[in-house]
């Protein structure tokens, strides 16, 4: 019987043609909307861990009351041997310094008398040394706009709106003006390597980066970081590990008073992302939800017109001879297959577009200039284990259930009324 159904669907167009449409459609608009919710919370993290805060971090203890400041006067000493026991403790998390600082940066006329002046907001990455994965991490290549990354000591790249807007360009020297971990006054002239632009407004506006080496030298802290990052392998944040490991660390300081002693927190607990991941998980969760009771209402009230269409079909088959639980049965049987193979079409053509976005992503650079978070504005799709199977629940579930409902009328039909129609 079930070859005799699956034959009557595949060659009566008529018949299945307009419910696989439906079910495909809407098992399609789940899959990708459930992939690119996915993407976009993982856009958010990744850009958040990059930049601001890794996957796992150590700071001292007063640092961590101040981190807003960013106080490097409170900075980690001694950074390449608590480095050195970081790595033999936990391999698998890859650890790298990173100092942020502010000052001015004076832009010089081609008399080298002062042209203009800019505060700036700088961050120190490790970027010359040999296996550094910091450049690629930020996407510092993909990012500039003219001139070309730190190659050596002494230069500097400057974001893409300070550049515009004081007229700097790739070769022009300029000189920073802050002041050293212990209070006094510093300056140094570097050689503007290149021009860079993220898209995150809250970098391009006044960002500069140098190579830590350059910063411990131009604020007074040999061997020292304000922050040392830590990033989980393959660069995906997984809270239940991160979390070991800070209890595993902070687990060796718990009878130290000493307020530098060092403390590693994870991106849970920085920046309200515990709170803000908790929410998006809420939202997302409610998005689907919503997305999957608007396909089973659709699929449902689909299922119960297909019958409804039928109903002449029933009558002649009871005519006949069929018994009414028989054609019941088939009813259902046929709602099966029509279920399963326009979940799998609309499966397969979801996630074959979530894999395409997975590489290539939507540009949203152009609507992201004045929103000031650190978002990706190149938003990414993500291929989930639970795309392989969320859009059956409600493409075959409720079309078996609008059928069910919609053949009830079987056991309505009568032979008389029947002949009464057709004369």
């Amino acid at each position: 019987m079930h070859r005799f159904l699956w034959k009557g669907i595949i060659r009566d167009r008529s018949r299945s043609l307009l419910p696989v449409l439906v079910v495909t459609i809407g098992v399609f608009a789940v899959v990708f909307s459930y992939g690119y919710i996915q993407g976009m919370l993982d856009n958010m993290i990744r850009t958040t861990a990059d930049f601001q805060t890794g996957h796992l971090k150590v700071v001292t203890r007063a640092y961590l009351e101040n981190e807003e400041q960013k106080p490097n006067d409170l900075a980690l000493l001694g950074v390449d041997t608590l480095q050195k026991k970081l790595t033999e403790e936990f391999p698998e998390v890859e650890w790298t310094p990173r100092i942020f600082f502010g000052g001015l940066l004076d832009i010089p006329d081609s008399n080298g008398e002062t042209k203009a002046q800019g505060p700036v907001s700088g961050t120190a990455y490790d970027l010359l040394s040999p296996g550094s994965h910091e450049a690629r991490r930020i996407g510092l290549q993909q990012s500039l706009v003219a001139g070309h990354v730190i190659q050596q000591s002494n230069e500097i790249i400057i974001s893409y709106d300070f550049a515009d807007r004081y007229q700097v360009r790739p070769g022009d020297t300029v000189t920073f003006f802050g002041s050293t971990m212990y209070g006094s006054m510093s300056f140094a002239n570097y050689t503007v390597a290149g021009i860079v632009r993220f898209g995150i407004g809250q970098l391009d506006r006044g960002a500069v980066i140098l190579d830590i080496s350059d910063a411990r030298l131009l604020l007074d802290m040999d061997n020292a970081t304000g922050e040392l990052f830590g990033f989980l392998p393959g660069g995906l944040y997984n809270k239940e590990q991160a979390e070991h490991v800070k209890e595993s660390f902070n687990r060796q300081y718990t009878d130290v008073t000493d307020e530098y002693a060092p403390v590693m927190v994870q991106l849970a607990d920085q920046d309200f992302m515990g709170q803000m991941l908790a929410y998006m998980d809420i939202v997302s969760l409610a998005m689907v939800i919503l997305l999957v009771f608007a396909l089973a209402i659709v699929l449902w009230n689909a299922g119960i017109l297909s019958g409804i269409r039928r109903y002449n079909e029933f009558g002649v088959r009871l005519a006949m001879g069929e018994e009414k639980k028989h054609i019941y049965r088939t009813l259902l049987v046929e709602s099966l297959f029509i279920g399963i193979i326009g979940s799998a079409i609309g499966t397969a053509l979801g996630i074959s577009l979530c894999y395409y976005l997975q590489d290539h992503g939507i540009d949203y650079s152009a609507m992201m200039d004045s929103v000031n978070m650190m978002i990706d504005p190149v938003i990414h799709a993500r291929v989930t284990p639970e795309l392989y199977f969320i859009g059956f629940i409600p493409g075959v579930l409720s079309m078996l259930i609008g059928s069910a409902l919609a053949g009830t009328a079987v056991y309505k039909r009568n032979t008389a009324m029947l002949f009464k129609e057709l004369d």
